[in-house]
């Protein structure tokens, strides 16, 4: 069996959090200390040190902040609260963020703040279905450094995959550009290009799910061979899956650094597709080196 090259994403997840968790877990459960979660040579403190390169660059701490959407309704709060403490930035509304000619504030113990450097975690597709009104557009020309540029989330996502040619790449066409519709089409998945969570997946489309969608909309969308994720991991609610999604920092080189491990037993990963049940979600990669 090959692994497969499910999804790709230019955009920040669980750097803080998902290490914190990688420790509780061997605390916790009392595991060989011999186990290791970090890659590519990282120890925690290393790991610290490079994070903290990707996010605060070399800026004040009060002039960095993570942006959210809403951040005290997201479901990834807990990593925002643990990257303030292991950073010392604040983590920002986005609605809340003020712009004075090609500047950007924001309020920090009462003051108006100069905003350096951007830790992006609002993601467009939440921002157009909100239909929020900001002080500023990501394509204003601003004074401010970004920790992840909000293009990375258009061109490193599932528009890449089409362009992809290898074993470990599932088949993957923009829509509008299917010459023959497959006969056996229950293999397959359309996917938006840019939502995020899962939104807007159909799994087993038919012919008819085709058809409906506008020739004009047909370029937002992808046709990709569909994943057969094996149950292999035992449970007391039986078989589960799981996904495995490596983590990069991006600085000088694209270097993994960790891993995320997804479980489920619905049709698709993520906590929204496996409402109800026990023993998914969220999990940790532990490995004994040699």
């Amino acid at each position: 069996m090959r692994p497969k090259l499910v999804e790709l994403q230019g955009f920040p997840s669980l750097y803080a959090y998902q290490a914190m968790l990688s420790q509780v877990y061997t605390e916790v459960f009392g595991l060989d200390a011999k186990l290791q979660y970090l890659l590519s040579g990282l120890d925690w403190e290393g790991y610290k040190k490079l994070l903290r390169r990707a996010i605060v660059g070399d800026h004040e701490p009060q002039n960095v902040i993570l942006m959210e959407i809403d951040p005290l309704h997201q479901k990834t709060l807990p990593d925002f609260f643990l990257t303030e403490k292991l950073f010392g930035i604040k983590t920002v509304d986005i609605a809340e963020i003020k712009k004075v000619g090609s500047y950007l504030f924001y309020e920090r113990d009462g003051r108006r703040t100069p905003i350096r450097r951007i830790y992006n975690r609002a993601i467009v597709d939440e921002l157009v279905r909100k239909d929020l009104k900001l002080a500023f557009r990501f394509t204003d020309e601003l004074e401010v450094e970004w920790a992840g540029h909000p293009n990375w989330y258009f061109r490193m996502s599932k528009f890449s995959l089409p362009h992809l040619r290898h074993e470990c790449v599932p088949k993957t066409w923009f829509l509008d550009r299917v010459e023959r519709v497959p006969d056996d089409l229950d293999k397959y998945v359309v996917k938006p290009l840019f939502s995020f969570a899962g939104l807007g997946v159909i799994m087993n489309p038919t012919k008819q799910d085709l058809a409906v969608v506008p020739k004009d909309k047909r370029s937002q969308y992808i046709l990709q061979e569909r994943m057969n994720f094996v149950p292999v991991i035992e449970t007391p609610h039986g078989g589960t899956k799981a996904e495995v999604r490596i983590m990069y920092i991006w600085m000088e080189e694209l270097l993994p650094v960790m891993t995320i491990i997804r479980m489920g037993r619905g049709l698709m990963m993520g906590v929204d597709h496996n409402r109800n049940m026990e023993w998914v979600g969220s999990s940790a990669g532990l490995y004994l080196e040699g």
